[in-house]
């Protein structure tokens, strides 16, 4: 008697972990890696996920684009614009989308259309920080100070080279 329970409780694991698999990839879990922003002035960059680790780093930019490459819990691992990295509670990470142009970028031209002939509309220097808003192809619509253009992606950090924005 106690074989057929023993294949009742199989058949129930075996048919249970496809559904938990299936209930976590609908649970809205997203990719890693992908690009995210800083929700406050202060965030502390920790060495390991957890309060206990201790703190190599701390953002004082709101709104700065990061890279989350990895999750742990509510604890995500994230590379900033440089390279650093470290981990940071989820509370502190916006879905909202950024871009930064490199510290090390010379001034480039916000242009009003998506061509490389097309008209200046403003000039955006290195560090700057923006709103990422859509991309078409090589090129995307961004908002620097309220100034709405395109860049090049190649000309800003926030966004994969492949990646679709509407």
């Amino acid at each position: 008697m106690k074989r057929p329970c023993r294949s009742i409780l199989a058949i129930m694991l075996c048919c249970w972990m496809p559904l938990q698999q299936t209930f976590a990839a609908s649970a809205g879990r997203l990719p890693v890696p992908r690009f995210a922003s800083l929700r406050s002035a202060q965030i502390n960059l920790r060495r390991g996920p957890g309060t206990q680790y201790p703190i190599d780093w701390v953002f004082v930019r709101a709104g700065l684009p990061v890279e989350i490459i990895s999750e742990f819990e509510t604890w995500r691992k994230i590379r900033d614009v440089e390279g650093a990295e470290g981990w940071v509670h989820q509370s502190m990470l916006s879905g909202k989308r950024s871009v930064m142009t490199p510290p090390s970028q010379n001034v480039i031209n916000l242009l009003k259309n998506p061509d490389q002939n097309s008209p200046s509309i403003a000039k955006v220097g290195a560090s700057v920080v923006g709103q990422l808003l859509s991309c078409k192809g090589s090129w995307c619509r961004v908002n620097f100070q309220n100034h709405k253009g395109w860049l090049r992606r190649i000309h800003f950090w926030g966004v994969y080279q492949d990646e679709t924005i509407k």
